[in-house]
């Protein structure tokens, strides 16, 4: 009897067990909460980049004014600078891609760099011949394609012009014209970074600005921007512009340059990242804290160093709105369709502040 109760006892014993999960059950593992939080703060940062982005290419939709018929196998050429900046073949992908989402074909040349503006007009002369349907193009500087431009209209392919911009008149002059263009404000790029900059210097102090290459749209019109909110504003001065070509050592020599005749200086202004990431490395060698930077393009190593805190900001676009919203034009004139004004790309400034947004920023 008595082991008859023992064997009872046991087997309620076991029911007991089974009923709260199961007999020896380990204890569950304590959840780790702060990496439960940075996870959910990944997904919140990319579900913002996703909505911006949406956001942006509604707005381009409506510039368009529609969409074409897509599928059609249009072949389209692009020429754009120089991959040897990562801006440039990032913007290379972003074509590609949108070309395969949009069923189309694309073939994207370049110059061997950013300087090189005889070897990019060479590219587009290749292309003429090769039965593109339009072209995409973005010049090194104002008139260094203006030949070609106008060999494409007397062979009626359709030109447009994406970013830095052509010298209307002097296009004109050549008696050449361009179909479409697709482009930013890049005064309301340097306006933009020097309101920021102005906004976080307190007492006002001395500024500068590394430009780019001298004749190129971008650099010309980020200069001007820049230079204009700088010198309206009361305790401001803008004490040196220097042309750096887009180079990194140049950059790098005229920082160290600058800060030597202004070692009070507040904040550097880059015509892109390339030079603004020199600028932070010149300043980290002379052991110079204190100096705000900002650069435009929002590379990856410009992410890294606004997360690190090297760098105060860059301007940016979305690359992929950019790049489709060109094909899209270009497809909708191969359709038909023609453009008297140019199409405008909304601009964004990711900076030290707001930085976590753009954690999947394309």
């Amino acid at each position: 009897m008595k082991k008859r109760i023992l064997t009872v006892l046991a087997a309620v014993s076991c029911v007991a067990a089974l009923l709260a999960g199961c007999g020896g059950k380990e204890e569950e593992p304590k959840k780790d909460t702060a990496k439960e939080e940075e996870t959910s703060g990944e997904e919140e940062a990319k579900g913002a980049s996703a909505d911006m982005i949406a956001q942006v290419e509604e707005q381009m939709n409506q510039a368009l004014g529609e969409l074409p018929e897509t599928g059609k196998g249009e072949r389209i050429g692009i020429l754009i600078s120089s991959t040897s900046n990562e801006f440039w073949g990032t913007m290379k992908t972003r074509y590609e891609e949108a070309a395969e989402e949009l069923g189309i074909e694309v073939e994207v040349f370049e110059a061997s760099a950013e300087d090189d503006t005889q070897g990019q007009l060479d590219a587009l002369n290749t292309m003429i011949p090769m039965g593109f349907d339009a072209i995409i193009l973005s010049p090194i500087d104002g008139t260094n394609l203006i030949p070609g431009i106008v060999a494409a209209n007397e062979e009626g392919i359709p030109v447009i012009n994406l970013g830095p911009g052509v010298d209307m008149e002097a296009l004109a002059d050549a008696n050449g014209h361009l179909d479409g263009k697709i482009t930013v404000n890049f005064e309301e790029q340097g306006s933009t970074v020097a309101n920021d900059m102005i906004s976080r210097m307190k007492d006002g102090g001395k500024v500068a600005i590394l430009a780019g290459l001298e004749g190129a749209g971008q650099s010309v019109g980020r200069t001007n921007g820049a230079a204009k909110v700088f010198e309206e504003t009361e305790g401001v001065e803008l004490v040196a512009t220097q042309a750096c070509d887009w180079d990194a050592e140049r950059a790098f020599e005229a920082t160290k340059e600058i800060m030597t005749v202004h070692p009070d200086l507040k904040g550097i202004f880059a015509c892109n990242d390339n030079m603004a990431l020199a600028a932070v490395r010149a300043l980290k060698e002379m052991e110079i804290e204190g100096v705000m930077v900002y650069g435009v393009d929002y590379t990856s190593d410009a992410k890294a160093a606004i997360e690190e805190g090297t760098l105060m900001g860059s301007m940016t676009y979305s690359s992929t709105v950019y790049t489709k919203a060109a094909e899209e034009m270009a497809m909708l004139m191969i359709q038909g369709k023609t453009f008297e004004e140019p199409v405008y790309l909304p601009l964004t400034l990711v900076n030290q502040d707001n930085i976590a947004d753009f954690a999947d920023w394309r």
